[in-house]
């Protein structure tokens, strides 16, 4: 058992509501960061992304499927990932259903294929003093999941 399987066993803390928005939050600001071409979609495009300018991602997800938990390379991944951006002070969470994350984020654009959203980052876009309400939501959720020692959260995302 890891330290991480330990935490998701404790009960959240009685009178916290912030975990309900979450999943909501994280809808609107894939659809916003898709819109403004701040979405990078890929453990490979993220990984390079994150190697030349870490300095410009603004949030991370990582999804894995029931099946996915097997892959011993994508949690490899994974954990080097998560280890990243806690270095960097990237908020960081989980998504348990890739297929409600490609409906909300499509096939690429260049090919119209599906693409590998194993890993997705948000990166701030090039116009100044963009501020996204849902990013600063989940820049919150994510400080309140610390506090209870959560540091990788888990969003259900809305049907």
């Amino acid at each position: 058992m890891t330290l991480e399987d330990v935490h998701r066993q404790q009960p959240m803390p009685a009178g916290h509501d912030w975990m309900q928005g979450a999943g909501t939050a994280l809808h609107e600001l894939l659809v916003s960061a898709q819109r403004r071409g701040c979405l990078t979609a890929g453990v490979y495009e993220s990984a390079k992304l994150m190697n030349v300018d870490p300095d410009n991602v603004a949030f991370c997800v990582l999804a894995a499927d029931q099946e996915d938990e097997g892959d011993i390379a994508l949690q490899i991944h994974f954990t080097l990932i998560q280890a990243f951006c806690c270095e960097n002070d990237i908020d960081i969470v989980r998504v348990n259903d890739v297929a409600k994350l490609a409906a909300i984020v499509g096939p690429s654009e260049d090919s119209g294929e599906p693409r590998d959203l194993h890993c997705i980052l948000i990166t701030n876009p090039n116009e100044e003093g963009w501020k996204d309400p849902a990013l600063e939501k989940l820049n919150l959720f994510c400080e309140e999941s610390r506090n209870v020692n959560d540091w990788v959260p888990t969003i259900t995302l809305p049907e």
